[in-house]
């Protein structure tokens, strides 16, 4: 079948939606990785999109011609929008202005674009780049919402210095971000299949008596989006989890796990039928030494508790891995990110190591630094934690490899 604008469609396409935000220069890089995987890439731009990108230089990308108007005076046999809706094996719409969420979230349809979104069946992505103000807009963020239960998936901003001088949320996500969540909507980016890969997330309570504990206020939800990440590649997941604020993914094996004694007799079972270990959970340091077995009264003068130290588990794991198998840590610090992440990257014998903010503790979005063990490191600015997540997954994959070649 032949495409509207005369491209064969014996391939995958897709149709990428491009509108008015200062980002747009952006979705040029976007287009032409893609088009290096060989997919065949159609852009569609609004009016304001074409006053900020000339649609030339989207034709010399992709080596289509720029869908424009929803009735082209050169093509008035054709239905564009419908055309388009049914080539398109995918739609991602980068950047998406906090105009076209309001319209693509209540079924507006006033320009082709809209109009092609609206059509289609195929699966939708938008990544949104606006000013701070917009995208913290309680009406922005209900639209967000609406897409999303609508089946839209959504590739959040960063966050950083924005076009209008200021600094906050709003910054398009990084184009390789949005590269691979668009090869994960068309079914590409399956790089770990049918590898398993072991991974602990949440946190550790580490009992006093009955009653209290000592733990920490991770939630989970950046182990829990690794596990999804690295499912969403094909990975066979066993996700070992803690105490957690949220409830886990779904995964091929959960192993639930109370305190850090029990973690680590999980981790050191599962750990030989495994390629990699991600220890993104928040293990407790350190344990009383004594549990009381029956509720500590109040006496009125001072307690001392005393702490023992709980096993390094990560730490153990790497020293008694097989060979081949990656080790991920992570390193929560509140101060010397660094310094402090490079030593225990070193002293721990770690592939790589997460080092991040301990304010990301609890929150929705993560930043921080990715330090590899051969030297290397990379910055990571504040995102989504499902972003952050296929970022780290993406690094996994590349160190798989290397470790079998």
């Amino acid at each position: 079948m032949a495409s509207p604008n005369g491209a064969l469609a014996d391939r995958r396409t897709v149709l990428l939606g491009v509108t008015g935000s200062i980002a747009a220069y952006k979705a040029l890089d976007l287009a032409g990785r893609l088009r290096r995987r060989g997919i065949n890439v159609v852009a569609a731009m609004t009016g304001a999109a074409c006053r900020l990108v000339g649609p030339a230089s989207f034709e010399s990308i992709t080596g289509n011609p720029v869908a424009r108007e929803l009735f082209p005076e050169n093509k008035p046999q054709t239905i564009e929008h419908i055309a388009l809706a049914e080539l398109a094996d995918a739609v991602a719409v980068v950047p998406a202005t906090a105009n076209f969420l309001a319209k693509a979230a209540h079924g507006l349809a006033d320009d082709l674009l809209t109009a092609a979104v609206l059509a289609t069946k195929s699966p939708k992505l938008a990544a949104p780049a606006m000013n701070v103000g917009m995208w913290e807009n309680p009406v922005v963020q209900g639209n967000l919402k609406k897409l999303k239960a609508g089946g839209w998936q959504v590739v959040e901003p960063e966050e950083g210095f924005l076009a209008c001088g200021t600094r906050g949320a709003g910054r398009l996500a990084r184009v390789e971000i949005i590269e691979q969540a668009i090869l994960d909507l068309l079914g590409r980016g399956r790089d770990l299949a049918g590898v398993p890969v072991l991974i602990t997330a949440g946190r550790t309570e580490e009992p006093w008596d009955p009653v209290r504990f000592l733990s920490n206020r991770s939630s989970g939800r950046m182990g829990f989006a690794l596990a999804r990440a690295a499912r969403e590649q094909g990975a066979e997941v066993t996700l070992i989890a803690g105490p957690a604020d949220i409830a886990p993914p779904e995964v091929d094996s959960l192993i639930r796990v109370r305190t850090a004694g029990e973690m680590r007799r999980a981790v050191m079972r599962q750990l030989p039928g495994n390629r990699a270990l991600i220890m993104a959970a928040a293990v407790a340091d350190y344990r009383p030494r004594i549990t009381q077995r029956s509720k500590i009264k109040r006496s009125g003068g001072r307690i001392t508790l005393e702490l023992a130290p709980n096993p390094d588990i990560v730490a153990e794991a790497a020293g008694k891995r097989k060979k081949g198998t990656v080790v991920v840590g992570f390193a929560l610090e509140t101060g010397d990110l660094r310094a402090n992440a490079l030593k225990k990257l070193r002293a721990k014998g770690l592939d790589l190591i997460v080092a991040n903010d301990a304010r990301a503790l609890g929150s929705s979005s993560n930043r921080g630094w990715l330090f590899f063990a051969e030297g290397r490191s990379e910055r990571v600015p504040e995102t989504g934690k499902d972003a952050f997540a296929k970022l780290i997954i993406n690094r996994l994959v590349g160190l798989l490899k290397r470790a079998d070649g």
